[in-house]
Parts: C-alpha cells; sequence; structure tokens
C-alpha cells in the first residue's frame, strides 16, 4: 500500500511539472511541495465524490495559493472529476481549455471557488464554514446530521501576508468556526526570494491570538503526521484550526527545490528528467501514468461515492421524519423561488413623504427578512447608518449560528470575500454592507464575484457628496464609474420608493450578476411617474408633450429630482424635455436596441446627463452635443443642502445646460 500511495504522490507532482512545462508557463512551487498534503487530505480526510461534484454535504476544499492550480487540476484528473481528461491537462493554460492558470469556479467540475488573489481563498473559506454552521444549526436534528461537512483551505506564506487574512481569521476566530480547517504551506520562499525579507513574524501566535487551535507539521512529506494533525483538527470543533505544514518548495527537482527559482516558471527538460528519477517514476513519457496508479484512485472515489449513498439515506429518512424541514430545505436551495416577489404586495415598500433611500432600503430588507428565510447578511460595522439590520432575526454568533444578522466587524475586505464564499457554499442568500466611499476596500472581492458569476448582493449607503459633514473622505465621487467599468456587474442608484424596491427585486432574482445598491443619507422625494419600469435599468420618468423631445436630461438617484424641477422651470422657456431616470445603467446597456432607442433616440443629441459624482463615462450618454453636469474633485465638509449649490447641482444649474445645449 506504501508504494501505491507513494506512487500516486508522485503522480500529482509529475502531471504538474508536465502540465506546466508543455504551456511553457505556470507555478510549479506549490503542487511539488504539496502534493503529499492534498494526497492525504483527498484520500483519507475528505468527503468529496468524483461522480457528484454537487453534493450537498461534501467537504469543501479551496486551493487559496490559486497560482498552484496545477496541484489541484491533477487531483481532479486522478480522481476523474468531470470530463478534466489527460488532454485537458496538456492544454493547461490554453484558450478554451478546462485547466486556466488559475482556478474558475464553474468552469471545472470540482474548483469551489475562483482563486488566485492571494488570501481571498481564506476569507471564502472562512464564508463557506460560516454558511455549514448556520445551515447546520438551521436543519439538524438529534439523529439527523444533515449539515455535517468540513472546509479545507490550502495557502501559503502569501496567503499570510495579505491583510484578508488576518480580517477572516480574525472574524473566524470569534465565531468559533470549528469546522473551518486551515492548512498553511509554509516553504519560506515567495518570488523576490527568502521570505525573511519582508515576512518574519510567528504566524502560529498570531493565529493563537485569534483564538485557533495550532498544530505543526514538520515535514509535509511525512503523510502520516499530515494526516494526525487533521485528525486532531477535526476532533477540535469549539475552535478553527490552523495546521502549519513546513514543506520544501519545488520538492523533488534536485537544482531548483527550496529556492524562488521554483515559483513561477517551467522547470525545464532537464530537470523534469531529473525530477522523474529522484521521485522514483517509472514512466519517462510527459503525461503518462501507470494503470496502478488510477485504479488506487478510483478505488478511493468508489469509497467516497457509498459515503454519499449513505448521506442521502439519512436524508430521505430525515426528510420523512420532518417533512416541514424538507420543504423549508428546497426553499433554501432554489433561488428561483423569490422570482414571485414581484407580485407579493408584502415585498413593495410605498412612501408618501420625502424618505433617504437608505431608509427605504432599510425597510425593504426587512420585509425580505419574512419572505426568504435563507436571506442573511449585515455590515461592516455601520448596520445603524446602513439600515441593513433585520429585527427579530437573531445575530450570528459562536453561541447563537441560528442567527441571520451578520457582523463582519470594520473589515470590508474580508467582508466581500466571506460573502462570496456563503453564497458559494450554497443553501443562503447574502448580503454585506458599508459606506459607498469604503466599496473600495472589498473591491477585489466584488470583482471575484462577478468573474464567479456569483449574485451577491452589496448595499453602499452615503452615496454622494450628500454625505456633508463628513467630508471628502467620506464623500464618494469615482466609485460609481469603478463599478460600471467592471464587466457582469450591476450598480443601482434608485431615486425613491418605486425604484429602490425595483433595485432589490432586480438584486434577488439575478442568476448570475453581483448587484449594489447605491443609497442616500438625505431624504429624497417620490416621484411622479417611477414605475416598475426602472426594472430595464433606465426608463422614461416623465415625457415630453411633442412627439420629439425638445431635449433629454438624464439622471440618477438624488439628481433626478433636479432633473424634475429643471423640466418646470424650462417650460416656461417653451423647452419641453423628457426625463429620463437611470438607476442602473449596467442593466440599460443589457436591453435590446430597440428599447434604448426609445428611452434615448439618436435624433435627439440635445442632452443633458446629472449625477454628483464623477462623471467619467457618463460622456456617450450626452453625445458630442450634450452635456454632463458631474463632480470634477473631490467634495468638501458642510451640510449636504450647501454642497449641492456650491458645486453647480440646481435645478436652474440643470436648466441654464439645457439651454445652452438646445441653443448650440
Amino acid at each position: 500500500m506504501k508504494r501505491i500511495e507513494d506512487l500516486s504522490i508522485q503522480a500529482i507532482r509529475v502531471l504538474s511539472a508536465d502540465a506546466i512545462q508543455k504551456a511553457k508557463s505556470g507555478h510549479p512551487g506549490l503542487p511539488l511541495g504539496s502534493a503529499a498534503v492534498a494526497y492525504e487530505l483527498f484520500a483519507h480526510h475528505m468527503n468529496h465524490n468524483p461522480k457528484d461534484p454537487a453534493w450537498p454535504d461534501r467537504d469543501r476544499f479551496v486551493l487559496s495559493g490559486g497560482h498552484g492550480s496545477m496541484l489541484l487540476y491533477s487531483l481532479l484528473h486522478l480522481y476523474g472529476y468531470g470530463n478534466l481528461s489527460i488532454e485537458e491537462l496538456k492544454r493547461f493554460r490554453q484558450m478554451g481549455s478546462l485547466t486556466p492558470g488559475h482556478p474558475e469556479f464553474h468552469h471545472t467540475a470540482g474548483v469551489e471557488a475562483s482563486t488566485g488573489p492571494l488570501g481571498a481563498g481564506m476569507a471564502m473559506a472562512v464564508g463557506m464554514a460560516i454558511a455549514e454552521k448556520h445551515l447546520a444549526a438551521e436543519f439538524n436534528r438529534e439523529g439527523f446530521p444533515v449539515v455535517d461537512h468540513y472546509t479545507f483551505v490550502l495557502g501559503g506564506d502569501g496567503c499570510m501576508m495579505e491583510g484578508i487574512s488576518s480580517e477572516a481569521f480574525s472574524l473566524a476566530g470569534t465565531l468559533g468556526l470549528g469546522k473551518l480547517i486551515v492548512l498553511y504551506d509554509s516553504n519560506g520562499i515567495s518570488i523576490e526570494g527568502s521570505t525573511d525579507i519582508a515576512f518574519r513574524e510567528n504566524v502560529e501566535m498570531r493565529m493563537q491570538a485569534f483564538g485557533f487551535q495550532t498544530l505543526s507539521v514538520a515535514d509535509g512529506n511525512d503523510t502520516e503526521a499530515v494526516g494526525k494533525a487533521i485528525e486532531l483538527a477535526k476532533a477540535d470543533t469549539s475552535r478553527t484550526s490552523f495546521i502549519t505544514i513546513h514543506t520544501q518548495i519545488g520538492y523533488g527537482c534536485p537544482k531548483k527545490m527550496g529556492t524562488a527559482a521554483a515559483h513561477g516558471e517551467p522547470l525545464g527538460d532537464e530537470n523534469i528528467k531529473e525530477l522523474r528519477a529522484f521521485l522514483g517514476w517509472p514512466l519517462e513519457e510527459p503525461f503518462a501514468v501507470p494503470e496502478e496508479v488510477y485504479a488506487n484512485y478510483r478505488e478511493i472515489g468508489a469509497k467516497n461515492a457509498v459515503k454519499e449513498e449513505e448521506w442521502k439515506a439519512l436524508f430521505a429518512d430525515y426528510s420523512v421524519a420532518y417533512p416541514e424541514l424538507r420543504a423549508k430545505w428546497d426553499q433554501y436551495h432554489d433561488r428561483g423561488a423569490v422570482k414571485d416577489l414581484i407580485d407579493n404586495d408584502r415585498f413593495w415598500v410605498g412612501a408618501e413623504k420625502p424618505e433617504a433611500t437608505r431608509n427605504l432600503s432599510g425597510q425593504v430588507i426587512n420585509r425580505l427578512k419574512d419572505l426568504v428565510p435563507n436571506f442573511m447578511g449585515g455590515s461592516a460595522d455601520l448596520a445603524p447608518s446602513n439600515k441593513t439590520y433585520m429585527k427579530d432575526a437573531g445575530d450570528f454568533s459562536a453561541e447563537h449560528p441560528e442567527g441571520r444578522n451578520m457582523h463582519f466587524g470594520i473589515r470590508e475586505l474580508a467582508m466581500g470575500g466571506i460573502a462570496n464564499g456563503m453564497l458559494l457554499h450554497g443553501g443562503l442568500v447574502p448580503y454585506v454592507s458599508t459606506f459607498f466611499v469604503f466599496s473600495e476596500y472589498l473591491k477585489p472581492m466584488t470583482r471575484l464575484a462577478s468573474i464567479m458569476n456569483i449574485p451577491v448582493i452589496y448595499v453602499f449607503t452615503h452615496d454622494s457628496i450628500g454625505v456633508g459633514e463628513d467630508g471628502p473622505t467620506h464623500e464618494p465621487i469615482e466609485q460609481a464609474a469603478m463599478f460600471r467599468a467592471m464587466p457582469n456587474f450591476r450598480l443601482f442608484r434608485p431615486a425613491d420608493a418605486m425604484e429602490t424596491n425595483a433595485a432589490w427585486f432586480s438584486a434577488m432574482t439575478s442568476e448570475g450578476t453581483p448587484t449594489a445598491l447605491a443609497l442616500t443619507r438625505q431624504n429624497l422625494p417620490q416621484l411622479e411617474g417611477s414605475s416598475r419600469e426602472a426594472l430595464k435599468g433606465a426608463y422614461i420618468l416623465q415625457d415630453s408633450k411633442k412627439d420629439v423631445p425638445d431635449a433629454i436630461i438624464l439622471a440618477s438617484g438624488s439628481e433626478v429630482s433636479l432633473a424634475v424641477e429643471a423640466k418646470a422651470l424650462l417650460e416656461g422657456d417653451g423647452i419641453d424635455v423628457r426625463i429620463v431616470s437611470a438607476p442602473c445603467l449596467d442593466l440599460f446597456e443589457e436591453q435590446d436596441e430597440a428599447y434604448k432607442e426609445h428611452v434615448l433616440p439618436k435624433a435627439v443629441r440635445a442632452r443633458v446627463v446629472v449625477e454628483a459624482l464623477s462623471g467619467f463615462g457618463l460622456g456617450s450618454y450626452a453625445g458630442l452635443d450634450g452635456k454632463v453636469i458631474a463632480m470634477k474633485t473631490f467634495g468638501a465638509s458642510a451640510p449636504y443642502k450647501e454642497l449641492f449649490p456650491y458645486f453647480g447641482f440646481t435645478a436652474e444649474a440643470v436648466a441654464d445646460a439645457v439651454r445652452d445645449v438646445t441653443n448650440r
């Protein structure tokens, strides 16, 4: 048995080296160094079924050091996940292959998360563990542990250096995520050389300070020691476990192992020959694997398939014993179930007086809380300002995992990654929140959500210079342009209650696109003409009496009411304008050309676009003959009623701009 296990480990190393060499690029260091760790974990300690990568109660594995992707691809191929054939390994890093440079969720069977930005996988693993803990509290009953699995995450020195890992692990320790096990590939090498040049801290002491159980393995090739550490970690579910595993980067390549040269470049043909000899690999042909190795992996996979069948039998009995919980389970795992909300009067919030859109959003959240039982989320220590707290829904904590309000603390970056993990796990509809200006702290994680096509919801309040007295450090200017520039992302900036409802409905029913709501601190009037057409991103709020309007004013959020006031002023001059409210330009661009032409006819070249944010990207809507009224500087500290006129956002200024473009 020892011989076949050794060969099975070496297969990971050889396949990784061959694929990277054929691609002429890649990172052999991590796959060679951590092959024994990964083999031991997948073979003896993880519940996973290659024939059913979506088994709900599988253990999750996240490769936070995503540059070492060939480690994961080799394992998935050897186990027979999906259609990850040897030909796909030969196409590593090539166009259209199932083996891209970094693992991609939804692209390769068995990949639980898109990773690559170091540390991001750590935060997503924390989110998965939160989801497991909450769902276990919600569904498990005595004798029926239908939610009972672990989340494993493997990363290296770079993941430990990135601040997101400290943010995420600080929260993980606070929440007592005992089903999360972190495997730290500690090899002391980064791209620039020894980590001593920039990283000398005692990582284990840091983890102990977070409340983790810390374990250490002196030699990552000692599978028995690795296995014992994993079992000790699994035995203590009162706290998160962190296993430091000392490995040698590029193990098996005599001329490169233990050096930075092994990190991020192919080994070279001669070095690969020496690798084969060093490892005692019996075959010289690239990508050739002995049949007995494949047979070993198939045997392990078959044993895991039995574990899933046992779980299915348990779940069937559970469904009979607790039919109401089975019905709830089905609801939790069917995101499409929320689509009937548009016809549910309990969802749509109304308003008779001016109201801040953050307040309206808070009302919607508290209606969603009752309509969508797996709706779960919170704020980066700003819930009273963001209006994101769900009343009577409890607070998620180590002591009360059934709670649905998350307290992320002041950790925006980790919050974004954790939300990704919660959604990737399945069973939850997560949302997170902070001030719009601080959205930049979590921008990298919103980008990952967009890449992964997962519909995380972001509530960003205090959306413009309307923040007022807090001044330019807290007044977002360029953030809307940043998000609008990102593919597969929708930014809503609603102008009133109806549009806030539409924004939430769009976010809740999105199947593969993240959505952000940018909401006001200040009160806004309820607008005549506001309608569910907002679900198309932009629509005619108030039209001209003429078949062809003299001009078009396009605005979003708090500036739409300025456009309405300007329209009244212009009527006295005989100028009849159309007002287009554009709460979500991203969604508007998804509409067909006929609708876009209906709302913004090309023949009407007299246009004014108004937004109390950066005007970057708005010029295409104003056109060559139009005008953009937007911020050209950062804001200032003063009451918002003084700031808007100071920076040129008044009905008179909008009317003057329309007069100017019509006169041209």
